[in-house]
């Protein structure tokens, strides 16, 4: 006689290990805490815009960058950049919600602009935005609601003599 063995491999595995699956989900919940830390700490803070009755007038800080090297702001040039720190922090501490555009020329190399925008900060201004030119959007992409491109104004007919 065969000697027969209770050990089948057709057995029903009656219960379920759960511990795998829980470390797992312990692991993915940490990545994902982790992940979202450091998302939330490379975001720039937005200042959305306020609606209300009121007839204030915003003051813009304006800085223009030059191909020739020359920085304006509000219209007046400039010595050289050193000049920018005195006076952005004199209109910061006139006014505390000033508000900086840095407009640049296309040309003009990128660390100028960082450091525009570095001397800015240096003097309190937060609030910087970077002036552009409006231009139709590329490879058929939509607008969005109210920037609809203006079509061109028709060119004025030549006087005849």
């Amino acid at each position: 006689m065969a000697a027969s063995s209770n050990n089948s491999d057709d057995d029903l595995i009656s219960g379920i290990n759960v511990t795998p699956l829980v470390d797992v989900t312990l692991v993915l919940l940490i990545i994902f805490m982790v992940t979202a830390k450091i998302i939330v700490s490379q975001s720039l803070p937005m200042d959305l815009p306020k609606a209300a009755k009121g007839q204030e007038v915003q003051q813009v800080f304006g800085v223009d960058l030059h191909a020739s090297g020359d920085i304006f702001v509000d219209g007046k040039k400039l010595p050289g950049e050193e000049g920018l720190l005195p006076i952005a922090r004199e209109a910061q501490a006139k006014n505390p919600e000033l508000r900086a555009v840095i407009r640049a020329d296309t040309t003009v190399q990128h660390g100028r602009v960082i450091r525009a925008l570095d001397l800015l900060k240096q003097a309190g201004v937060s609030k910087i935005a970077f002036g552009v030119t409006p231009t139709t959007p590329e490879g058929g992409a939509v607008a969005p609601a109210g920037n609809a491109p203006q079509p061109a104004p028709a060119p004025a007919p030549a006087e005849k003599k």
